[in-house]
């Protein structure tokens, strides 16, 4: 028999919109977060299992997205390259994680009602 799903760590998926680009999500604050953590955006993409390349177009939507640059580059060589997320894209970061924990706490109730609705995964073998 299967029960209410029994672990209530659902959580809203925020985005927020530029048109039709997600000038900031989920992912991209987990990319942001692994930049100021590792200092790279290569070392930062390897952190979080996501491709070098797909990690650079989120970089660069990014940028493009706010009317200031969220991260800044320095070119490779005998030193290294290197990445690092700027003021601006810190306070834009810090913003989106109270937007997405307010959301959360707005509908915390909802998200326990509606995880009934879910398999409970610890019986669901």
């Amino acid at each position: 028999m299967t029960t209410h799903h029994s672990d209530h760590s659902q959580t809203p998926r925020l985005r927020v919109l530029l048109g039709e680009v997600t000038a900031m999500g989920p992912g991209k604050a987990m990319l942001l977060e692994a930049i100021r953590d590792k200092g790279s955006i290569s070392a930062a993409a390897r952190s979080i299992g996501m491709s070098y390349r797909r990690a650079w177009d989120l970089v660069e939507t990014m940028n493009q997205s706010f009317r200031q640059p969220m991260v800044e580059t320095a070119k490779g060589g005998p030193g290294g390259g290197g990445a690092n997320v700027t003021e601006f894209g810190e306070r834009v970061l810090a913003r989106y994680r109270e937007m997405e924990a307010r959301a959360t706490a707005a509908i915390q109730t909802d998200l326990e009602d509606f995880s009934r609705f879910l398999v409970d995964t610890e019986n669901a073998d």
